[in-house]
């Protein structure tokens, strides 16, 4: 009788733990710490800290750039890491369970039927981003043995003086690039327009 009583109750011990067991596995799916998920202790990041980063590298995506900052917690080494390698390792599978991509089922939409789209953003230039807009001008540009060329390479004897000269030097680069662009497109055009006729 004894025995029987002992079999019981080991038979229902090893019943409560399978279930017990099989049942913790399906919750800490959802619940597990995201160290567990990732495979290493994620660091503290800020949105500011992606945006900076995406900034710099707009080709990278943010996703890649958010996964290697939880791993590294430096904008300094995502940035190097950019820097050597050229692009950032696309995060696992796991990351989009704690982080998943905004889809536009939840971004808000006025109507469903009427869909706008978004005007195009004006193409930015090197003249742009440099506002070199008031520099533009239809002279040709000066000659590489000028000596206003050569004084810019002239080391300058402090740091603001030095970042300005690096400044002028990029600004009559991009318009002596801008100048020679424009002349190939003169003559690609008065080729074009002198081949039919002949």
């Amino acid at each position: 009788m004894g025995e029987v009583v002992n079999v019981l109750v080991a038979f229902a011990v090893i019943v409560f733990v399978f279930k017990w067991a099989t049942s913790g596995k399906d919750t800490t799916t959802e619940g597990r710490s995201p160290a567990a998920l990732l495979g290493f202790r994620p660091k503290q990041i800020t949105q500011e800290q992606v945006d900076t980063i995406h900034g710099m590298f707009p080709d990278i995506p943010s996703d890649n750039i958010r996964y290697d900052l939880l791993r590294t917690g430096n904008v300094e080494l995502t940035s190097n890491k950019i820097l050597e390698r050229g692009f950032l390792p696309a995060p696992p599978p796991a990351y989009y369970t704690l982080y998943p991509r905004p889809t536009e089922a939840t971004a808000p939409q006025a109507t469903p039927t009427a869909k706008v789209p978004p005007a195009p953003k004006p193409k930015e230039t090197l003249i742009t981003r440099y506002h070199l807009e008031k520099r533009i001008s239809d002279t040709e540009p000066p000659q590489a043995g000028s000596s206003a060329t050569d004084a810019a390479h002239v080391w300058q004897e402090n740091a603001e003086k030095r970042e300005a000269s690096l400044r002028e030097r990029k600004a009559k680069m991009i318009l002596a690039a801008r100048e020679r662009l424009l002349a190939q497109q003169r003559q690609q055009t008065s080729t074009a327009e002198a081949g039919p006729s002949s």
